[in-house]
Order: C-alpha cells, then structure tokens, then sequence
C-alpha cells in the first residue's frame, strides 16, 4: 500500500490547516468582482457563495465517508479505483496532474507573481515581442508564452522554490503551510472588522442591484452558474487533505473533523470578506475594479490599505500553492504505485521520505501551464474538469456502499441517500450550464477560447496513454 512508505505526522490542527489554507488563496481578493460583473446583485453573490460552500460541503461529507473508509494516500485516485476500476481512476489522475492539480497551483503561483509586481516592479518585454510568439489552439484560441513574462518567470520560480522544500521534507512543507495558514487567517479577519466597523462605508450596498441589473429566466441561470464557478474555485481545495490520508494520524476521526471545521470556516470568511467590500463598494464600482480587495482596503485606508492587501495576497497565494504542491503530489504517486503512470513517479525519495519524483514532475508541468494564459483562463479549467470527477466520487460513494455494504466505515455521510443526490444534481446542472456558455461565448464572439473544451482535450490525452501502460505492463 503507498500510504505504508510514508510517515504519518499530521495531526488534526495541521490538517485543518491544510482543509483551509488549500481553499483560501487568490480567488477571495478578485473573483467578487467578476462575480458582480456577471449578476450585478449584491445579495446574488452572498446567495452564490452560501449555495457553492454547503454544496462543497455535501461533498466533503461524501469525501469524509471514504477518507475514514480507505485512508490511503492518492484520495480521489483511490475511491475511484475501488469503485470503477483502474481506467477511470487513471484518467482522474491523468487529469489532476495534466490540468487539475497544476492549473490550480499555476493560477495561484500567477497572482503572486501579480501582486508581487506590486512591490517590485518587474521588466516588462515590448509589447512586439510578447506577441511575436504565438501559439493557435483549433477549438481554443490563442496562446501567447510571452505575455506578461516577467510575472510569469516569478510565478515559476515561486513554484520551484516551493517544491525543492517539499522535496527535501514533508515536515517543512507543512510548517510553511501552517503559519502561512495563520497568518493570512488572521490578517484577513482584522481586515474584515476594519473595514466593516470603519464607518466610511454604506449598508445600503448589501441591497442595492447594479443601476442596469436586468437578469431574469435562463439569462439569470446562466450568470448565476457563471459566478458560482468563481465561488467554486474560492472553495476548491477541501479535497486536498484526502490525498494525504495516508500520513495523518487516526485518519478516520481527524479527517472528518478537519474537513467540517475548515469547510464552515471558509463560508463563513468568504460572507464576511465579500460583505466587507460591498460595505465600501456598490455593486457596480465592484464589477468594475481589477483589484477589489486593494480598492476597498485603500477607500478606508488610503494608499496603506491597498499595500496591505497586496501583502495579504503575496502572502496567501504563497501559502496557498505550497499546500497544493504538498497535498497534489501524492495523486501522481499513488498513480505511479497502481502501474498506470511512470514507474520513477512512485518511488519514495530514500534519504527525505518524500514522494520526491511525483512533487518535482508536478512543479514542471505547473510551471509549463503557467506560460499557456491567465488567471481566468487557469481557473476556470481546472474547476470545471474538477467537478467532473467530484460527481463520479459522488456517485463512487453509492455504488460503495451497494458494493460493500459490510465494510467498515468510521464514518457515514450525512444525510445518505439525499444529499450527495444533491450535490449531483447540482454538479450535473453546473457541468451542462457551463459547457453550453463556454461555447455559446465562444461562437458569438465574446471569448477566444473554450476554457472548458480546453480541459477536456488535456484530460483526454490520459485515454491512449492508459493503454500505453496495461500494454507496458503485460510484456514486462
């Protein structure tokens, strides 16, 4: 079993830290304000962030049931493989290190790279030279490896750093993780307050819509759909304490515990950060800031609030892509352990005890998608194909429990059968919604690449490369 090679030395509070500080990143200082650019309804985006955080939730409850059931390293990869065999649970672990897993640490490691150049001014190439290389996807769009280099190149360098740490040991990975988890908790909650009880603000914004608000029917679907997918990256991430399931200490009470405590924790933070900026900005100015967590902070504090926040982002995204590298490696490894991936992925570094291949294969192809777009486009990809292999352990979890019926479970998802129907009719509804607009934008003009379309070629290539390794297999 891969979880034997590794050494069990997370406790509970680490790994509540780890449930919260792999959702907590990027997406809470600029995702409310695409998300009011897409409803323009303050009271809609609190309503999106409670629905996407208590469906999350219906799914940790699932995820809770088979992490105590089969506390083993790979999470996701694991249950899958229990309930539909190698091929599925390879093609989600092809997946999580082809655009899951590695789009969500490359758009993290962007936005640092991003607020950091808020500090430092980075060289910036010509604007000629940026477009001079040029890459055309069919179906896609255009990719240009040079736009916005210098942030790129420090995004990258953020990521390597990182990973040769986690490489070296898993203990210091967590520590860093750890504190940078406490930190940015407590930072934004003393923002929160600050702003909330500043008094410069206007309470009148938690229910005035946008002056052109003007969403109703399948219009007012679609855009709902479209900002919980900013809700969903928010909250992605409380899967990645089951990845490591192998190395926490009594897995079948401390990863239900740490799941409920980090998950509630979130929700509540996010409701409290958004209000927090629509106390000082209407719905409208909202939609149109870039930098909606540094505008609200610089309208109470001056220039000193916008530094701050810019801090608390360097600081997060930090902590954030840490935590993902440490948790997301150990999908790969136990990939490489099940023979349907590259034998060298699996091996346990012999001096560190370290899954040392699978973090440094996992910072490459981060590092090559970061080169490939924008934070958008990154996280967008990876949350729809994420979803889709949410709703297949979903539905692992009842094919389980009809399959075995005796095992023993330390734990039981709430309220079984009805919940996690729930949750898969709302990731169903959420897979179709924005596959439709993905392309409806893309024929109309309105985007130049199929962010979803993108993901699933990715995921795709998984298939011939499955084959390639039972073939492999056989004649070895």
């Amino acid at each position: 079993m891969p979880s034997a090679q590794l050494k069990k030395t997370i406790g509970v509070w680490s790994a509540t830290s780890i449930v919260i500080g792999s959702i907590i990143g990027a997406n809470i200082f600029m995702k409310p304000a695409s998300m009011a650019a897409q409803l323009g309804s303050p009271y809609l985006i609190i309503l999106v962030w409670l629905i996407a955080g208590i469906v999350s939730m219906f799914g940790a409850m699932a995820f809770a049931e088979l992490g105590a059931m089969f506390p083993e390293t790979g999470g996701q990869f694991v249950y899958l493989k229990y309930a539909y065999g190698d091929f599925i649970a390879h093609l989600y672990g092809w997946a999580s290190m082809a655009v899951i897993n590695t789009a969500s640490i490359a758009a993290i490691g962007y936005v640092f790279a991003s607020y950091t150049n808020y500090f430092i001014e980075l060289p910036q190439l010509s604007v000629e030279l940026q477009q001079s290389v040029q890459l055309h996807l069919p179906l896609i769009g255009d990719i240009f490896p040079l736009q916005n280099f210098s942030v790129k190149a420090l995004a990258i360098a953020m990521i390597m750093g990182l990973s040769i740490i986690n490489y070296i040991s898993m203990r210091s990975g967590n520590a860093v993780q750890f504190f940078a988890t406490v930190l940015k908790t407590a930072a934004i909650m003393l923002l929160v307050f600050g702003i909330l009880f500043s008094g410069k603000g206007n309470s009148h914004n938690f229910f005035t819509n946008a002056p052109d608000f003007n969403l109703s029917g399948w219009k007012l679907m679609g855009a709902f759909m479209a900002a919980t997918t900013g809700a969903f990256a928010a909250y992605d991430g409380w899967n990645n304490l089951n990845m490591v399931a192998g190395e926490i200490k009594n897995p079948s009470k401390n990863i239900t515990r740490s799941l409920m405590i980090g998950l509630w924790s979130c929700i509540i933070i996010y409701m409290l950060v958004t209000l927090s900026y629509m106390y000082v900005l209407p719905v409208e100015v909202m939609a149109k800031s870039p930098l909606v967590a540094s505008d609200a902070a610089a309208f109470v504090m001056g220039p000193a609030g916008g530094t701050a926040i810019a801090l608390l982002i360097v600081i997060s995204t930090f902590g954030s892509t840490n935590v993902n590298l440490l948790t997301n490696a150990r999908v790969v490894f136990a990939m490489s352990e099940s023979k349907t991936f590259f034998r060298f992925a699996g091996r346990v570094q012999p001096k560190f005890k370290t899954p040392g291949n699978a973090i440094l294969l996992l910072a490459v192809w981060s590092s090559l998608l970061v080169l490939s777009g924008s934070f958008d486009l990154l996280a967008d990809m990876f949350i729809f194909i994420g979803w889709i292999f949410y709703g297949l352990v979903i539905m692992a979890l009842f094919i389980l429990r009809r399959r075995m019926p005796h095992a023993e479970r330390p734990y039981k998802a709430w309220g079984y059968p009805i919940i996690p129907l729930l949750f898969l009719i709302f990731t169903t509804l959420y897979i179709v919604t924005t596959l439709y607009t993905d392309i409806s934008n893309y024929m109309s003009g309105k985007s130049q690449m199929i962010n979803s379309v993108f993901g699933l070629i990715l995921t795709a290539i998984g298939v011939p490369l499955y084959f390639y390794f039972k073939w492999k297999n056989r004649h070895q």
